[in-house]
């Protein structure tokens, strides 16, 4: 049953994908010549994402904090990364932002094709001339009043517990003096886990917002004590120990 399930469900987003990304092409020729930081492209892709946690209810999402986003500020936005429903989730926050994705995911038609459309920013993993060109590209896009979302662990969780952050997202948190605004997901790797494409059956699924961290009250840190400390709030809010030192 949870296969037949799935197939109808991915059957579901792959038509809805093709159905929609022709809108949202509409979407942006009507409004990017007085829209340039493309907010409203931006929300009609909330809404495509939502669809499909919204019309599924194996996945009820809870959002708590939201009144904490101060939503004329513009964040360096950072969450745990357990699945790919993470994506879809924080689309259910309606805020605005730029992903920060890796270039597989831009490459995935409609999907991917959108994501360009809506400006995101791009990543090539393990690559230092491509790090240095999102870096440039996320200064750019803050200045411009548009906050950022990233995923400082780099890729999914394989067992549901954070990896290591990278250091990128407080590198220009500190270089750009923009606040931090952690976000704790829980739920989505029992939902959909990191190796395959099968539903696991009903999980409900938590997304809070923590309390911003200004710059001003980690303007003096270095990137990798400012790293683990946000590291320790969002694994002090899922219950886990901090990471032991690195070895070196």
């Amino acid at each position: 049953m949870l296969q037949i399930l799935s197939i109808i469900f991915w059957g579901f987003l792959t038509t809805s994908s093709i159905a929609l990304f022709p809108v949202a092409i509409a979407v942006w020729a009507l409004t990017a010549l007085f829209d340039r930081r493309l907010v409203v492209l931006h929300l009609f892709t909330c809404f495509w994402a939502s669809l499909y946690t919204w019309l599924n209810p194996a996945w009820p999402v809870h959002i708590e904090g939201r009144e904490k986003i101060r939503r004329d500020e513009a964040y360096v936005m950072v969450a745990n990364h357990l699945s790919l429903l993470d994506i879809l989730v924080l689309f259910r926050l309606f805020i605005h932002y730029k992903w920060v994705s890796k270039i597989e995911n831009f490459r995935i038609p409609f999907i991917g094709w959108n994501m360009s459309l809506n400006r995101y920013i791009k990543l090539r993993r393990g690559d230092r001339a491509s790090v240095v060109r999102m870096m440039k590209a996320c200064h750019a896009t803050l200045a411009a009043g548009n906050s950022i979302m990233m995923f400082p662990e780099g890729t999914r969780s394989p067992n549901g517990r954070m990896r290591r952050f990278k250091p990128g997202a407080f590198e220009l948190a500190l270089n750009t003096r923009r606040p931090i605004l952690p976000i704790v997901i829980r739920g989505t790797s029992e939902a959909l886990p990191k190796r395959g494409f099968v539903l696991r059956g009903r999980h409900p699924i938590r997304v809070d917002i923590l309390d911003e961290l200004p710059y001003d009250s980690f303007s003096d840190e270095t990137v990798e004590g400012l790293t683990e400390r946000v590291r320790s709030v969002i694994a002090s809010h899922l219950g886990e120990k901090p990471a032991p030192p690195t070895v070196t």
